[in-house]
């Protein structure tokens, strides 16, 4: 259980879906198609849903690539979050953003896998948020002409890892688009 108190609630956390950074993802339709589920869920149980945009000298913020992409469309009411580091809590103000809404849990999909997505979760659970990983709503691009494994081993590697991460007082692990529970431990 989360270590931050008077903060039960749970969050979908949407980290860089755009159309700069997935625009050439490891199955990247099969992904937005589960992050979209997984938004109408939450949307229908009354969970928060927080977007996270990355920013940097490739992908200029309010340009095409930044936008979200069309296949998933922010509710004006659902807090957005700007950053230009990996993790979505440095220099940012989802912690604000989180704590505002009463948030001790994360339930964390988007990009890429192996540099925003693995920031955010050790971020989270360093900042004492349970932190739960949807295994089949995250990707990455293909980054093997640098020595990185193919996507899907990356993917696969950290859903590993993340499964079996603990803290003191705090959950980790992972679950599937179709067994996320907003409400209690996935």
């Amino acid at each position: 259980m989360t270590t931050l108190e008077s903060r039960p609630n749970t969050a979908l956390l949407v980290v860089d879906v755009q159309h700069g950074v997935i625009a050439t993802a490891h199955e990247r339709d099969a992904v937005v198609a589960n992050i979209a589920r997984l938004v109408e869920r939450a949307r229908q149980e009354r969970v928060a849903v927080v977007w996270v945009q990355h920013s940097d000298a490739q992908l200029a913020r309010e340009s095409d690539d930044w936008q979200i992409v069309s296949e998933l469309t922010p509710h004006d009411s659902e807090p957005r979050v700007e950053k230009v580091y990996g993790d979505s809590f440095e220099a940012t103000t989802l912690e604000s953003v989180l704590s505002g809404l009463g948030v001790g849990r994360l339930v964390v999909a988007g990009a890429q896998t192996d540099e925003c997505i693995r920031s955010t979760l050790h971020g989270a659970l360093v900042r004492g948020y349970d932190a739960t990983l949807v295994s089949d709503a995250h990707t990455t691009e293909d980054k093997t002409e640098w020595g990185a494994p193919p996507p899907a081993q990356v993917i696969a590697h950290t859903n590993l890892y993340w499964t079996y991460q603990t803290a003191p007082g705090r959950t980790a692990g992972t679950v599937a688009t179709n067994d996320v529970a907003f409400g209690g431990t996935s």
